[in-house]
């Protein structure tokens, strides 16, 4: 987990946050590989980006499809995906995905299913 901490922190800078001061990085664990994403926020701001979406295109862009763990850091946090991005995250991980959520302070562990119990995704049935 500690390598996993190093690696947010060295990419937390990278995050364009300059609208709300609320910088976020994320880490996607899928089929053995790492993928990362900032958030990127835009004068216009429904057009910003979700960190946790940007990691979910780069997992998507290099051909992987299941995530296995979604780690979360703001140095506001430990602080939850937003709704959108549970649903993402859902898609492709579905309710037992873990989703690690770092601060300044330590981090806590959920499960995808926790966060959004009622998520759903193709070809699924029941929630």
């Amino acid at each position: 987990m500690e390598k996993v901490r190093e690696i947010l922190l060295a990419h937390l800078e990278r995050a364009y946050a300059p609208y709300s001061g609320f910088p976020v990085v994320a880490l996607v664990e899928a089929e053995g590989e790492m993928f990362l994403g900032v958030n990127v926020e835009n004068a216009s701001f429904p057009l910003s980006q979700c960190a946790e979406r940007n990691a979910v295109a780069a997992m998507v862009l290099a051909g992987k499809r299941r995530i296995d763990r979604v780690h979360v850091y703001s140095p506001r946090g430990p602080i939850p995906p937003c709704g959108g991005c549970r649903q993402v995250l859902f898609e492709f991980g579905g309710a037992g995905a873990e989703v690690v959520l770092h601060g300044p302070e330590g981090y806590r562990v959920h499960r995808l299913g926790e966060l959004l119990p009622w998520g759903f995704r193709l070809g699924q049935k029941d929630p």
